[in-house]
């Protein structure tokens, strides 16, 4: 599966930087650690959800399909950026790795035809190359389950809400396994983005306390009962 590296521009301590940014406009004293941090919870807790955009996140997603990448996108919004792996420049002649979805994977023929396929496509590509074709229009062979690299720069704000639809169940099977990777990812970089993830990065049913989902996964009541 893909893997996430979490860069060193990344802000190390989101809660306190909140804190310090709030504190600056509430003419408060930021030169207390201790009083930063407890001033971030306070606008963490309080819902002041601009403040949640000071701290920035760089992260290389590397090994995803160019399928969830696309949904992704649905989600850059506030100022986040990103590059992604350049289908006019990078030879994708000698083949190209993909991502084998579970029901495929534990299906033996189905397995087989996908496989094929991905072949069949590298087959016609290196005939393309042969036959003069620029690059990127050979490129507009490659399928959306090809693995992708990006380099994402988005903000704490932006991942909560992220968060939100990504971990229902209801979503996509990659995204709900690239945001338990980006998850992991983060908590292992620092302490008080441990402390984000286990608290603020949850599906929308456990912040609303009902699911709002047509088809239910039954985790939480609907609203009307």
């Amino acid at each position: 599966m893909g893997r996430i590296i979490v860069q060193e521009e990344t802000t190390k301590d989101p809660v306190s930087l909140i804190g310090r940014e709030a504190g600056v406009c509430w003419g408060a004293d930021i030169t207390s650690a201790k009083k930063n941090y407890k001033r971030g919870l306070g606008c963490l807790t309080s819902g002041h959800g601009r403040t949640w955009e000071y701290p920035q996140v760089y992260v290389v997603l590397d090994g995803y399909s160019a399928r969830v990448i696309r949904e992704l996108y649905t989600h850059i919004a506030g100022g986040p950026t990103r590059l992604q792996a350049s289908t006019r420049y990078i030879n994708y002649e000698k083949g190209f790795d993909y991502v084998i979805p579970p029901h495929i994977e534990n299906n033996a023929e189905a397995k087989e035809a996908y496989i094929t396929a991905m072949a069949d496509i590298t087959a016609a590509l290196q005939k393309l190359e042969g036959c003069g074709i620029p690059r990127e229009d050979c490129a507009m062979l490659l399928p959306l389950g090809m693995t992708s690299k990006v380099v994402l720069r988005t903000n704490l704000r932006n991942l909560i809400d992220m968060s939100h639809q990504r971990l229902c169940t209801r979503a996509y099977w990659e995204f709900r396994q690239l945001m338990q990777d980006l998850m992991h990812a983060l908590a292992d970089y620092s302490e008080e983005w441990k402390y984000l993830t286990e608290n603020y990065f949850m599906p929308k049913c456990e912040v609303t306390g009902f699911c709002t989902e047509e088809k239910s996964c039954g985790r939480m009541p609907k609203k009307e009962r």
